[in-house]
């Protein structure tokens, strides 16, 4: 068995549940599915903006975790046992969630057990959980038409990765796109034909050249932090909300991309 085969499944036996494989990177995810959440009278599904996470390579975890306000203090105290930074921790969706993020490199069995210790002082559904069937939607295909993008739909939302150009790189090591630090945009139908939630990845000339895109079209700009501390180049992520005709949000979107160096 070769030493990158036995990696994949040690982290496996661990976290409980088989990853999702991008390249060299191993992405496990954790859907608040306990969780009810209502924005603008949607119900937000839990892989639009409410799915924890963590990517495995290269010896680094990189990842973020979706937390009630009584399970921030317990986890950050396990990340920080098991030797994992915190990297950032703020709110996603103007409401009472924190989103925190973390770093860690080292051995991965000793990562993996550290966010497992994290994860036990949540109640966060353990095992990944399974996604509903695929929908056909004609907003999906709206949404994506005008974006000029194709999609993956992940049970009740269509979801968009969109990398930067240039090279990320933190303590000399290249970040992949996977790792988190694509522009991440979610869409799922809402009362008003869609809602869409997720971040914009840019650098400082970038910021507000996308809220002005953003704005033009009735999406909300919700949150501007980072989420990594020592990254090449400097990145901000924009967290947004907006819900409304699909082809109406989704030129919004397509306008703010225009603003960016993506791929």
């Amino acid at each position: 068995m070769s030493c990158a085969i036995a990696f994949l499944l040690a982290i496996e036996t661990i976290l409980g549940q088989q990853p999702k494989t991008s390249g060299d990177v191993q992405r496990f995810g954790w859907p608040r599915t306990d969780l009810e959440i209502t924005v603008d009278s949607t119900r937000v599904q839990p892989s639009l903006a409410l799915g924890s996470w963590a990517a495995f390579s290269n010896g680094m975890v990189m990842g973020d975790l979706v937390l009630k306000p009584a399970e921030l203090d317990g986890t950050l105290r396990a990340l920080e046992a098991g030797g994992i930074e915190v990297t950032a921790v703020h709110n996603h969706l103007s409401n009472d969630l924190a989103y925190v993020h973390f770093s860690g490199q080292g051995d991965p069995d000793k990562l993996a057990t550290a966010l497992k210790s994290a994860l036990a002082k949540t109640s966060t559904p353990q095992g990944g959980g399974q996604a509903p069937p695929p929908v056909q939607s004609d907003a999906f295909n709206r949404f994506q038409e005008t974006l000029g993008r194709k999609g993956t739909v992940n049970g009740k939302v269509l979801q968009f990765s969109v990398p930067r150009a240039e090279r990320i790189s933190e303590h000399g090591m290249t970040i992949p796109p996977a790792m988190g630090v694509a522009t991440a945009i979610n869409v799922q139908e809402a009362p008003a034909g869609v809602a869409t939630s997720g971040d914009f990845v840019l650098i400082a000339d970038e910021v507000n050249p996308v809220i002005r895109e953003l704005q033009a079209k009735g999406i909300r700009v919700t949150a501007l932090h980072s989420h990594m501390l020592r990254e090449t180049p400097r990145l901000f992520f924009m967290h947004f909300w907006g819900a409304g005709n699909a082809a109406t949000i989704a030129e919004g979107i397509r306008n703010a991309l225009a603003k960016t160096n993506v791929k």
